[in-house]
């Protein structure tokens, strides 16, 4: 406190100073209109200023939030487009039941491979939020893999990006069918192999899930043709995809579960036991 009276004794002319001329300028800005309105609107520059940055950090900040309620917003959307009900209301003797998705469960890559020949995926949601093996794992750009291994909290998923997956697919087009397969060479390219060659197919041609069996449902997105071998020694054809999905590069993804696959995979079951 003594510090205090002696730095006010030996600094009182300046103090002295600065109080006069506090006092002076306040009866000018309170007397005068304009310069009143100088000082309201430096003020509010200053302030707005202040307020623009504290806003963009409150933004940067809530990021994360925002974009997980993007990510189960979309979730929905997907879920919704999924179970749409059919409304031609086809006869049941010409039509043929495929495979319904009933439930998408909201997931994130936590790890990811894909420079080796096998590559897997690991996902931080697991037996503890639904997910089961042989589920469908997808993006809002298309199909990532299927899943192969889970835990209470995680699961792993194999590639796309994996010589060991098959994948039913076909021509978005022509409606013709093949297996999408990887041969080990680039991260962005997949294989649709025995195509036949009587399908009418060209470069920029989509590839979609063909729907023919209870991992994937019908219609969602793989990647465009690249390009068209023939095969010599067979008639099928052997089509390079161009993914639409960079495999590197996986954030939030969205695992699909079947309410008909149990179903399903027991009906084809007993026809081959019968």
């Amino acid at each position: 406190m003594q510090q205090i009276f002696n730095f006010i004794i030996r600094n009182s002319n300046r103090l002295l100073f600065l109080l006069l001329l506090g006092i002076s300028l306040a009866l000018t800005i309170q007397s005068h209109s304009f310069h009143r309105s100088r000082v309201i609107s430096s003020a509010n520059f200053l302030s707005g200023g202040v307020y623009e940055r504290i806003n963009h950090v409150n933004e940067y900040l809530n990021l994360r939030t925002e974009n997980d309620e993007l990510v189960l917003e979309n979730a929905r959307l997907k879920s919704l487009l999924f179970n749409k009900e059919d409304t031609t209301k086809i006869p049941l003797a010409d039509s043929i039941k495929g495979v319904k998705p009933a439930d998408i469960i909201v997931s994130k890559v936590i790890h990811n491979s894909y420079n080796t020949h096998e590559n897997y995926i690991t996902l931080n949601s697991g037996r503890n939020d639904g997910v089961k093996q042989d589920m469908g794992v997808i993006n809002s750009l298309g199909i990532i893999g299927v899943v192969d291994n889970t835990s209470p909290r995680y699961s792993t998923v194999v590639s796309i990006l994996n010589m060991k997956s098959q994948i039913n697919a076909k021509i978005k087009k022509s409606n013709h069918f093949g297996s999408l397969t990887w041969d080990g060479k680039s991260t962005g390219f997949v294989q649709l192999v025995d195509v036949p060659r009587l399908a009418s197919i060209k470069k920029g041609d989509t590839i979609v899930t063909g729907g023919q069996s209870v991992i994937f449902p019908e219609g969602i997105n793989v990647g465009t043709i690249d390009k068209i071998y023939i095969q010599d020694k067979t008639s099928f054809y052997v089509i390079n995809v161009k993914l639409f999905n960079d495999m590197t590069n996986l954030g939030h993804v969205y695992i699909i579960k079947s309410k008909d696959r149990e179903e399903v995979i027991n009906l084809e079951k007993k026809g081959k036991d019968e």
